[in-house]
């Protein structure tokens, strides 16, 4: 399964099962939307992450800087994996998804009995792992399961998943560790094993269609167009640089302010809370409008939205972070359709690359910006994120247009083979 040869106006989505044409609405895409909560698990697990912190702490006698390190394993490890996991799942596809995911809810579980410091981080590392496998393998999924003519939207549903997965991820951590303590990681498997039984249960003909799909690839890669890709992983990239700084730094902020957890807790959220609702109204837009000019658009809308949310503290700071949340939020999903067309028959690469180096980024720009701050001040360093959005402004207008891209597919794709034509259609009209 591939999911970067389609053309617009291909062949209607075919149901795989049934052999009908799926003609309705992305809403009820069964596939899609198991897809979508098997994110949401996935991503919960790191959202669990700071809550248990002081825990941790308590137990292994920690500082703040130490503790840190937990994050940075399992974030780390499932950052730089993912591109190779990508490529596996270009060869081998992603039948397998679900066991991504209950590796991820073994390992986490396990976090809560490690019986030192060394192996608390060994743990998180390799839950990091099953996470690392699972984001390319199910975005790599998502594009197969989603209609041609709305796979930004589609795609955008598949990613909030996520968004709220680490969103909702303090509020059930504070629950379930003041109820059971450290140990309470234990009773996280749950989720994973039974999301992960109905992931492969609900996508048990994946082997099949990964099969024909990859028949249907040339022995000859497709030619990637270099630019158009460097711009996507740029913007990708400065966009996750600025959403994970401020997302990460309201809380020590607000703090420092006097505000306590009662206000800056729920601002957090707020902001991660808007980040879903930007992803899947940008895709809903970037179906009628192109995706370049949503991006261009809310990479301009960004620098007031900063300013005024750098400026202007105290309540009214739920409304600017959430207007923050919407715009940055927008061209993740985007971008990651774009990459999937742009190198074809290597989608699971695609993911992997962009999710990777965007995770990555994100991870090296909190202690950028925490260095500003400490230099300048935290209001100072929040304006100072005007500057990489001005830099993403430029990186944007590289990205090729909704005309460009067909032309880059159609001129960058080799011939398939004539007799592998009817099969590639029998699995879902050619490649989505």
């Amino acid at each position: 399964m591939n999911g970067t040869g389609s053309r617009e106006g291909a062949t209607p989505q075919v149901d795989h099962r049934t052999g009908r044409e799926e003609r309705g609405s992305i809403f009820r895409n069964r596939a899609l939307w198991t897809l979508m909560l098997a994110h949401f698990t996935v991503d919960m697990y790191v959202g669990l992450l700071p809550v248990l912190y002081p825990l941790l702490m308590q137990r292994f006698a920690l500082d703040l800087k130490t503790v840190g390190l937990v994050s940075l394993a399992y974030v780390g490890v499932a950052a730089i994996s993912q591109p190779f996991f990508g490529w596996l799942a270009d060869r081998h596809g992603t039948r397998f998804i679900g066991v991504a995911l209950l590796w991820t809810a073994t390992m986490f579980a396990g976090v809560g009995f490690a019986p030192s410091f060394p192996v608390l981080l060994l743990m998180a590392a390799l839950a990091g792992l099953g996470s690392g496998a699972y984001h390319p393998l199910g975005a790599l999924s998502a594009n197969a399961a989603i209609p041609p003519r709305q796979r930004n939207t589609a795609m955008s549903v598949y990613v909030t998943g996520g968004t709220l997965g680490v969103a909702l991820g303090p509020l059930i951590g504070a629950f379930l560790f003041t109820m059971f303590g450290v140990r309470g990681t234990a009773l996280m498997f749950l989720p994973g094993l039974s999301i992960a039984i109905w992931l492969l249960y609900e996508l048990r003909s994946q082997g099949t269609r990964d099969r024909a799909a990859r028949r249907e690839v040339p022995a000859r890669w497709a030619q990637v167009p270099l630019l158009p890709l460097l711009a996507v992983i740029g913007v990708m990239m400065s966009r996750s640089w600025t959403l994970l700084s401020i997302e990460a730094f309201i809380p020590t902020w607000y703090s420092s302010m006097g505000y306590g957890p009662s206000f800056y807790g729920p601002l957090a959220t707020t902001i991660v809370l808007a980040t879903a609702v930007g992803a899947i109204g940008s895709g809903t837009l970037a179906d009628r409008f192109g995706r370049r000019n949503i991006t261009v658009l809310t990479l301009v809308l960004s620098i007031p939205a900063i300013l005024l949310f750098a400026q202007f503290t105290g309540p009214v700071a739920f409304v600017t972070a959430a207007v923050v949340g919407l715009l940055a939020a927008s061209s993740g999903p985007l971008m990651l359709v774009m990459a999937q067309q742009l190198m074809a028959g290597r989608a699971g690469m695609a993911s992997g690359l962009i999710l990777g180096l965007g995770f990555v980024t994100g991870a090296i720009g909190v202690p950028v910006m925490g260095a500003l701050a400490d230099a300048f001040g935290m209001q100072a360093a929040m304006r100072l994120q005007v500057v990489v959005v001005v830099v993403s402004i430029g990186i944007a207008w590289l990205l090729p247009s909704e005309e460009r891209m067909r032309a880059l597919q159609h001129e960058s794709a080799p011939e398939p083979k004539q007799d592998l034509l009817t099969t590639a259609g029998a699995v879902g009209g050619g490649r989505q």
